[in-house]
């Protein structure tokens, strides 16, 4: 064997980033597999590949008996002495078996095998590399589009954008520039399999990373997110240094960073509230735009009834309800809304909770951006 095949294991191990180590091991099988197959041998065989000189040497590992019964997996003590005088019945010797024109058929048969295992080894490289980016936004360009997917370059693998992962407000065009946001990474038959999405909260939250220095920093933290893709969404943020407003923050100097965000997003409208582990704050925080005079807490049932002012009812439940829905599920809380004059019809503001001007903070309104 040529020192040419270890120079081009060489090669191919920096090509493609695989371990040299696992190349040499895919060889080694299958120098064993072709010697099995060609010489018709089941014995324990061990291929030793010498690097520096470029040589193969082919052992077959025999049994020392008294008896020889077969010839391809034992050895008589008589042969056994010939060799070393230390051996006894019963041990075992490796004995040199390379044939000669061994390296021509073992070539043709070794090739299939090691490319199987650098294809293999590929896929593994492929797979450890995206599996880090899991949970995390990466940019692309889209190849191509069909009923099902939208298919993005990321590099070294093409990822898989699913119907129900696409923006209800986004049109993709092969050849396109995109984020997308890494949802699984898993390891098929076919190989690695990236699935990817646009419509993941986690995008909106890995996009605020990417523009708030202070998220990045872990200064401002992201508390909680909810998030009807395409429309609108709602992030909790919290600041434990009581001299950072994490609000402020996320805003940027004129709104320019949530302004960033919300163009990534093709205007998906962002509310920003501050996280409060009182539930009291929280939830009227969270009911932003709308104003919140009183919240009643059920800690048993984690419900709470939230009273607005009555030209603010419809304010606080949303279109279609999505202003409540969307407070409900960034907080955790049930939230039930009622206008001041029901709430005083049915009794209810008696020793309740009270808002103050100041406990109400900022959220994106519409006319922010419009």
């Amino acid at each position: 064997m040529s020192k040419d095949l270890f120079n081009a294991i060489h090669l191919l191990s920096e090509e493609k980033g695989i371990d040299k180590d696992v190349l040499i091991d895919a060889l080694e099988a299958a120098l064993i597999s072709a010697y099995k197959k060609n010489f018709k041998s089941a014995s324990n065989v061990r291929v030793d590949l010498n690097e520096e000189t470029g040589s193969m040497k082919v052992y077959s590992r025999k049994e020392v008996v008294e008896v020889l019964e077969d010839k391809n997996q034992q050895l008589t003590l008589e042969e056994a002495l010939e060799i070393s005088p230390n051996y006894q019945i019963g041990d075992v010797i490796e004995v040199e078996v390379t044939p000669k024109d061994f390296g021509r058929i073992a070539a043709q048969a070794a090739k299939q095998v090691v490319t199987q295992r650098v294809r293999e080894a590929e896929r593994g490289v492929i797979y450890n590399e995206y599996i880090d980016r899991e949970q995390d936004i990466m940019n692309g360009i889209i190849q191509r589009v069909d009923p099902r997917f939208v298919y993005i370059n990321l590099g070294k693998i093409e990822a898989k954008l699913a119907k129900s992962d696409q923006m209800p407000n986004e049109t993709y065009e092969v050849h396109d520039r995109i984020k997308v946001y890494i949802t699984k990474v898993e390891n098929t038959n076919k190989g690695p399999q990236v699935f990817v999405s646009r419509t993941d909260p986690g995008l909106l939250k890995r996009l605020f990373e990417t523009e708030v220095p202070e998220i990045y920093d872990g200064t401002v933290e992201i508390r909680s997110v909810a998030r009807e893709a395409g429309d609108r969404s709602k992030i909790s943020v919290y600041a434990e240094n009581p001299e950072v407003d994490p609000v402020g923050s996320c805003v940027g100097p004129k709104g320019q960073r949530v302004q960033m965000v919300v163009d990534e997003l093709k205007g998906e409208k962002i509310d920003i509230v501050e996280y409060s582990d009182d539930p009291v704050v929280y939830v009227s925080n969270a009911l932003s735009p709308s104003k919140v005079t009183h919240v009643i807490v059920n800690e048993e049932e984690k419900a709470t009834t939230v009273v607005v002012p009555d030209n603010q009812l419809s304010l606080a439940i949303g279109k279609r309800g999505q202003n409540a829905r969307l407070a409900a599920k960034l907080t955790g809380w049930k939230i039930d809304i009622k206008n001041e004059t029901e709430a005083k019809e049915l009794g209810l503001l008696t020793d309740v909770d009270i808002i103050k001007e100041d406990d109400h903070l900022f959220t994106d309104s519409d006319d922010l951006f419009d």
